[in-house]
């Protein structure tokens, strides 16, 4: 998600766009309101925020668990989070709900069972939600997981990162290869659908130790695979202490392999680190990657919540204790801001050219209220450079575009 850095409002102001039919014309008159003819998909996103260590190489809002956790008041704060956003969506259904973390799989089967309950009683869910939960080995226990399907995850992510032990050990993992072999195991007798996250360029690691790693994972048959490329983050332990990586060209090599590898196990790579069986694509992250809106409830979460003239961004407190006390207080946002409409064209882009497969023109009007033309001096710069195909179905980056994506995805920032 893109971090956003912005003053704090008072979000009953703006919940359920509550102004005077005035003030709501006036606002729909000027120049820089935006006009979305229909309003996008919808997924709700949780976070957990506790992990057992932080790892050296993150940097998401994670915090080491030190004694008992505070879990019934963490819980109450995201149900009061959720009832106090609900104006903003009323009447909206939820296609994916996406538990992240931290590590969520740190929670009690019973914790987990409320949480679920307490969003199936405030909002209204597609009879086919995809609800996905992060685990990661060293917290897997096969009764504990049966119990968090029995409460309605259907999809299970795994933070399995490396199947070797020194490079687990490397990234300040808290699991050894047995454990993320079995935890591998229990995911598959217990879920029909998971994804196993796996990283490459490690410090120290040699193509051949790459192939392994992912040889090792394509033998559980997963009906999805996440392939990140490390890198130094800042504010990390990593980016602080470096280790020493593999050099660009053995990561690019790294790269073709698991695209030859992927493809020849019958997965698509359908985006920049996603790689699916056909069906299996991960419905929450597409919504993200398709400029769907979000809720964000939970420490430091983020949404994005579209309105027929315009576009919100929220972030919440992100220290659990901030975010729990602001919750109790009313206004658990500690952020917010409208999106530009100078800066929607790369916002979109950021996420949509990620999509391998590219997007129908129309999708850009639909998700942004505005017209394709905002864009098309930035389309014919990327497309007369060989990083963009399009036609007048479809936008896609080429293969060189995918190769040197940052540098395509910035050539809108000025569109």
């Amino acid at each position: 998600m893109i971090p956003i850095k912005v003053a704090g409002s008072d979000l009953g102001k703006i919940a359920g766009e509550s102004r005077s039919p005035a003030a709501t014309a006036l606002q729909y008159l000027q120049p820089g309101a935006l006009n979305l003819t229909a309003l996008p998909p919808l997924s709700l996103y949780i976070h957990f925020p506790w992990c057992v260590r932080k790892c050296p190489y993150c940097d998401f809002n994670s915090h080491e668990a030190k004694g008992e956790l505070p879990e019934k008041e963490y819980l109450d704060a995201v149900r009061l989070d959720l009832e106090q956003s609900l104006p903003m969506i009323w009447g909206r259904k939820i296609h994916t709900i996406f538990i992240g973390g931290g590590t969520p799989s740190l929670m009690s089967a019973a914790g987990l069972d409320r949480l679920v309950s307490d969003v199936r009683t405030l909002l209204p869910l597609a009879l086919d939600a995809e609800i996905t939960m992060e685990a990661n080995p060293g917290t897997f226990e096969a009764e504990r997981f049966t119990s968090y399907r029995d409460s309605g995850i259907n999809r299970l992510s795994i933070g399995i990162q490396s199947f070797n032990g020194a490079h687990l050990k490397a990234l300040g993992r808290i699991h050894d290869e047995a454990e993320a072999l079995r935890a591998v195991e229990i995911a598959r007798s217990t879920f029909e659908n998971f994804n196993l996250d796996l990283m490459f360029a490690l410090p120290g690691q040699t193509l051949e130790e790459a192939r392994r790693d992912l040889e090792t994972a394509l033998s559980f048959a997963p009906p999805h695979l996440s392939m990140y490329h490390l890198t130094m983050e800042p504010n990390t332990v990593f980016a602080k202490y470096p280790p020493v990586l593999p050099d660009d060209d053995l990561s690019a090599d790294m790269q073709d392999m698991i695209l030859e590898a992927t493809a020849a196990a019958g997965y698509r790579h359908y985006e920049v680190s996603a790689y699916a069986r056909e069906g299996r694509q991960a419905r929450h992250n597409l919504n993200y990657w398709q400029f769907g809106d979000y809720l964000g409830i939970g420490a430091g979460a983020h949404s994005k919540i579209s309105f027929p003239h315009r576009v919100l961004r929220q972030a919440r407190y992100k220290q659990p204790g901030s975010f729990i006390e602001a919750a109790k207080r009313g206004n658990p946002v500690q952020e917010e801001h409208e999106i530009a409409r100078g800066d929607m064209g790369f916002e979109f882009m950021l996420n949509a050219l990620r999509l391998v497969d590219g997007f129908d023109p129309n999708l850009f009007a639909e998700r942004t209220g505005m017209s394709i033309s905002a864009i098309a001096k930035a389309l014919n710069e990327a497309e007369g450079k060989g990083l963009l195909y399009r036609d007048h179905k479809l936008i896609k980056p080429t293969e060189l575009g995918q190769r040197f994506l940052n540098d395509l995805q910035e050539m809108f920032l000025a569109a």
